[in-house]
């Protein structure tokens, strides 16, 4: 019988390891893509309100903005889930670490 995670060796700990780091980065990276898309949606809202202000409330441009909002909204959400799951991932590491540590130190 082969030995759960709380008995892997130091190998399949670094393996371990190397797959979090990288999920890690991949998750940065769709965190970042995330903040653009925002940036992006947060500039259109302040464009559809400064048109609002300058030529009045028209059903269609009152539309848009409501459209954005929810899409800003929408994209803050995703940005938070994708924080929580690093918030995560990088405590998978921390373990990890601790294991690796302990393997270290009964050698």
């Amino acid at each position: 019988m082969t030995g759960g995670p709380d008995t892997a060796g130091p190998d399949a700990l670094l393996a371990r390891r190397l797959d979090l780091v990288a999920g890690v980065c991949a998750l940065t990276a769709e965190a970042m893509r995330l903040n653009q898309k925002r940036a992006g949606i947060e500039m259109d809202v302040l464009r559809l309100e400064l048109e609002i202000g300058r030529s009045g409330a028209n059903a269609q441009l009152v539309q848009d903005l409501h459209e954005a909002q929810r899409s800003a909204a929408a994209i803050m959400l995703a940005c938070t889930a994708c924080e929580d799951r690093i918030v995560a991932a990088e405590g998978d590491i921390e373990d990890v670490d601790r294991r690796l540590a302990a393997t270290a130190n009964e050698n």
